[in-house]
C-alpha cells in the first residue's frame, strides 16, 4: 500500500517503543519553536524553518481511502501540529476536520495553546481526540532558553485546563528531563502536581538522548554544563539505536521521580524510549492512545 503523507508510525524501529500501532501525519516539514534539544535536526535539511506540505489535503484525502476507519492517527511526530505557520494557514485544522469527520481517532502532540482554536472541533469529537501537551519546565527563564520559540509553558498549563474543562482527555508530556537542567525533584513535582490541578490524566517522561546536533545547541547554551554532559553521556553512558543514554542508574532515579509524582497527584504515569517498564500504568502508553474510545 503506498500511502503519501499519513504514513505507518515507525520510530526507526526502536525496540524501546512499546506503543500500539498507528499512523503519523505532519501538515509541515520542520517546527518553528526552535527548542534547543529537539532530534529532528538530524534529519530535516532546514528544520527549525517550518514549511507546509505541498498538496497536503489532496494527499491525506488520497490516502485515507486506503487506511481502515477508525485507525488512530497522530499528530504530529516529527513537527508540531501548531508551529508557528499553523495560525494563519489553518492546515492542521483542515486534517483535523478530514479525520474526524471519516471517523478516525487522532492524538495530538503539541506545545502551543493555538491547539485552543480549534476547541469546537475537538470537543465535537472528544471521545475520539486526546492532546498531549510538553510542559518541561513552568520556569520561565529556563524555558525561554531551551525552547527560545515555544509558546512560554503558563499558557500551555493554560491549554491543558481549558481542554479538560472540554471533556477532552489531556496529558503532559515532561519530556526530555535534561541532567543538571530540570531533573530536580522540584520540577518534577511542579510540572506533575500543576498538571493535576489542570485538569491533565496522563503524565509521559523520558530522559534527554544526546545527539551530536542537539548537544551542540544545548553545550553552547548552558556551557558550565556541558562537561558534565559529556561525561554523564559519552563517558558514563551508551550509546543506543543511533543516540547517547545516560547511564541506566541515573535514568532510573529520575524517572522513579517522575512516576511517584504523577501516582501521587492521581495521574496515570508512562514512560516513552525508556526500558523500565515497570514504571508505567498498567494498560497506559506514552503516547495516550488508551485514552481513545472506538
Amino acid at each position: 500500500m503506498t500511502l503519501s503523507v499519513v504514513r505507518p508510525f515507525d520510530p526507526w524501529r526502536n525496540p524501546l517503543c512499546t506503543c500500539p500501532p498507528k499512523y503519523g501525519l505532519n501538515p509541515y516539514t520542520g517546527c518553528g519553536h526552535g527548542c534547543l534539544y529537539c532530534y529532528i535536526t538530524s534529519y530535516i535539511p532546514n528544520a527549525f524553518n517550518p514549511r507546509p506540505k505541498e498538496r497536503l489535503m489532496e494527499l491525506v484525502r488520497r490516502d485515507l481511502e486506503k487506511i481502515p476507519r477508525g485507525a488512530v492517527v497522530a499528530l504530529s511526530n516529527s513537527s508540531d501540529p501548531y508551529t508557528p505557520p499553523e495560525a494563519q494557514l489553518g492546515l492542521t485544522r483542515k486534517v483535523l476536520e478530514a479525520l474526524l469527520e471519516r471517523g478516525y481517532r487522532v492524538l495530538i502532540t503539541t506545545k502551543s495553546p493555538l491547539v485552543l482554536r480549534d476547541l469546537d472541533i475537538l470537543a465535537k469529537h472528544r471521545e475520539r481526540v486526546a492532546v498531549q501537551i510538553t510542559i518541561t519546565t513552568l520556569r520561565e527563564e529556563l524555558a525561554e532558553r531551551l525552547e527560545p520559540r515555544a509558546p512560554r509553558p503558563r499558557g500551555r498549563l493554560d491549554a491543558v485546563k481549558k481542554l479538560a474543562e472540554a471533556g477532552i482527555k489531556v496529558t503532559v508530556r515532561l519530556d526530555p528531563l535534561i541532567p543538571y537542567l530540570n531533573d530536580d525533584e522540584e520540577n518534577i513535582e511542579e510540572v506533575a502536581s500543576s498538571a493535576a490541578a489542570a485538569g491533565a490524566v496522563h503524565l509521559v517522561a523520558s530522559t534527554y538522548k544526546a545527539k551530536r546536533d542537539n548537544f551542540a545547541r544545548l553545550a553552547n547554551a548552558f556551557p558550565d554544563k556541558a562537561p558534565l554532559w559529556r561525561d554523564l553521556y559519552f563517558e558514563k553512558g551508551q550509546y543506543f539505536h543511533g543516540q547517547w543514554y545516560a547511564p541506566a542508574d541515573y535514568r532510573r532515579r529520575v524517572l522513579a521521580a517522575a512516576a511517584e509524582a504523577a501516582r501521587r497527584h492521581g495521574l496515570q504515569f508512562t514512560i516513552c524510549r525508556e526500558e523500565f517498564l515497570d514504571l508505567n500504568t498498567p494498560g497506559a502508553y506514552c503516547d495516550g492512545s488508551h485514552l481513545l474510545q472506538r
